[in-house]
């Protein structure tokens, strides 16, 4: 009699991306632990076993997303020039929130809508993530001005919180099926406002 075959082995790394990619579409609210089991193809138990909870399986597939083998946002701000690097940064995430390979915009914009009472924690987190990318975004900035890339007088607070407003923007535009012409367009123009706000740096310093 033939003998039974090894149990398939459980992959975890490949089980978080999963329930990574249903986040990233439904949003926290709306992914159902059916969902979640469904796609995984594991228990509720299993399920259980390997993240604790539907929350902490949550914050890895939150810092998963965030990672930055997958994020755009450290390799675009490490360009030498400051304006080349937020113009990479608009561009390069543009084109992820449009990459017919992963759902649409950006996990950390999408999965906070319309969350209820109860889950203020995980508005918390993503809250935290956006500061951070944030944080990110104004410390480039200031490098510039450090490296005399920028002028001293660039309000560093107020352009990078227009550069993520950009970068907000043009992933619930995605989340339209918004075409890459359109969101590209957006960015030329996002990009001769920060000319402009630099230029009247220059002027003013």
């Amino acid at each position: 009699m033939a003998g039974r075959g090894r149990p398939r082995r459980f992959d975890r790394d490949a089980a978080l991306a999963t329930a990574m990619e249903l986040f990233w579409e439904h949003g926290y609210e709306g992914t159902s632990l059916n969902m979640l089991t469904s796609a995984m193809g594991i228990t509720p138990t299993s399920l259980y076993a390997a993240f604790g909870s539907k929350d902490e399986l949550f914050r890895e597939a939150v810092r998963l997303y965030n990672s930055p083998d997958r994020s755009v946002i450290p390799k675009a701000l490490r360009r030498p020039r400051t304006r080349d690097a937020v113009e990479a940064l608009l561009r390069e995430n543009a084109d992820a929130y449009i990459d017919p390979a992963t759902p649409a915009g950006c996990m950390v914009f999408t999965a906070a809508t319309n969350l209820g009472t109860g889950h203020e924690h995980i508005g918390r987190l993503l809250a935290d993530c956006r500061r951070d990318t944030l944080a990110e975004i104004r410390e480039r900035i200031e490098r510039g001005t450090a490296e005399d890339d920028l002028p001293a007088g660039v309000d560093a607070a107020a352009l990078a919180s227009y550069v993520y407003a950009v970068m907000e923007g043009l992933s619930f535009r995605a989340r339209d099926a918004c075409p890459r012409e359109d969101l590209h367009a957006v960015i030329d123009i996002a990009m001769l406002g920060w000319d402009a706000a630099v230029a009247r740096a220059a002027e003013d310093g």
